[in-house]
């Protein structure tokens, strides 16, 4: 799947933290002042060694992912076994969305359906079809079908147990093109884990210099076009996410627990942020001689397309426009050269709140986990 370009927005949603470095010479234009970017002070990011035991676990999960299923013929289904169902529920004699399937595999004992409605698979052989009676939850997260009693026909057409293949040469082979033995697979996992923890450690720093950078800048006023544009692009990319739990806008936004006039709130906020931050890009990258040659820009081009999911530059450029890359890759070049030049602090205890800052007070963010489940799955 394509990750979705959107320029401007390393920083969206709530943002806080009054971390502040000082002594660089003001910038500003008809929009912002920049009163500080150069020496930004920011908590010291560490980055989190891989142990023995990340890459016994990550192995671990390496074999789980390639279990082997023995199909059961000769009793009924067990706790622990995988079976394989079509279901159809109904809630007052009439079907719901989302609450029927077809060759749905399904771990008996793995709570991942509605309770009481693996255990009463529990007995029955493969080739049956029975109706089962389970009531779903108060707090279910579909109001319509909240404490409401609901039955099931299920058709049960396969009984499967599960083993893990054994952790050997051959079966290195089937998921390494590096390795040949257990022990080069497991420097192999060693090392793609510590670069996953390096790039996350990056990130941190980046999102903190960013965040260091915005409580940095005064906005006086914004230019209507890039703001629309920004208020436009977040609010499609929040459409994207609502339909990809399957969820009209406005459903998403009740499930987040905010009002419509709360999320379009949220939404100028953030697109203020976009907007000021970009504007505080092109003056930092015009006063420090970053603008990328047109070389530059074309390997940024392939290296963003690679990121998102792209064959190449030229189809990054025609899904987003060579206008929103190129702020991509301006800003990136901006962002790169305020962490190489931020101060990184260790962080002080406040004995009072046990919270950790960078010698200020620092304020919250927050953060909203979405989950959405099938009306038969909890």
């Amino acid at each position: 799947m394509k990750k979705r370009l959107i320029a401007g927005v390393m920083i969206v949603g709530l943002i806080g933290a009054s971390l502040a470095g000082c002594g660089s010479k003001e910038l500003s234009n008809d929009y912002i002042k920049i009163t500080q970017y150069k020496g930004l002070e920011v908590d010291k990011v560490e980055v989190t060694e891989v142990t023995d035991e990340d890459v016994e676990n990550d192995i671990q999960n390496t074999l789980e992912a390639k279990k082997i299923y023995n199909e059961v013929t000769d009793r009924s289904v067990e706790d622990g076994d995988t079976v394989t169902i079509n279901y159809v529920g109904k809630v007052d004699g009439e079907e719901f969305d989302g609450g029927s399937a077809e060759g749905a595999q399904l771990e008996i004992g793995s709570n991942s359906f509605i309770e009481g409605f693996e255990e009463a698979i529990i007995g029955h052989a493969a080739g049956e079809t029975f109706d089962i009676d389970v009531t779903f939850p108060d707090n279910y997260n579909n109001s319509d079908l909240a404490g409401k009693a609901a039955v099931f026909t299920i058709t049960l057409s396969k009984i499967e147990t599960t083993s893990l293949p054994e952790l050997n040469d051959e079966f290195i082979a089937t998921v390494s093109e590096e390795s040949a033995t257990v022990e080069e697979y497991k420097k192999e996992v060693k090392k793609t884990l510590q670069e996953s923890n390096d790039k996350t450690a990056e990130s941190t720093l980046q999102q903190e210099v960013c965040t260091a950078l915005l409580e940095n800048i005064e906005a006086t006023k914004y230019p209507e076009e890039e703001l629309e544009e920004a208020k436009e692009s977040l609010q499609s990319s929040q459409e994207t996410t609502a339909s990809y739990y399957g969820m009209e806008l406005a459903d998403y936004i009740a499930a987040m627990g905010m009002t419509e006039e709360q999320f379009d709130e949220k939404i100028t906020e953030s697109a203020q942020s976009n907007v000021k931050f970009m504007q505080a890009v092109e003056l930092i990258a015009e006063k420090e001689k970053l603008t990328p040659t047109e070389e530059k820009y074309q390997e940024k081009y392939e290296e963003l397309a690679e990121s998102y999911g792209y064959e190449s530059a030229d189809a990054l450029i025609e899904a987003a426009t060579e206008a929103t890359v190129q702020k991509s890759v301006l800003q990136t070049v901006v962002i790169e050269w305020l962490v190489e030049n931020c101060k990184q602090v260790e962080p002080t205890v406040d004995k009072d709140t046990t919270n950790t800052t960078s010698g200020t007070e620092e304020s919250s963010k927050d953060t909203t986990e979405n989950t959405t489940e099938d009306s038969a799955e909890e």
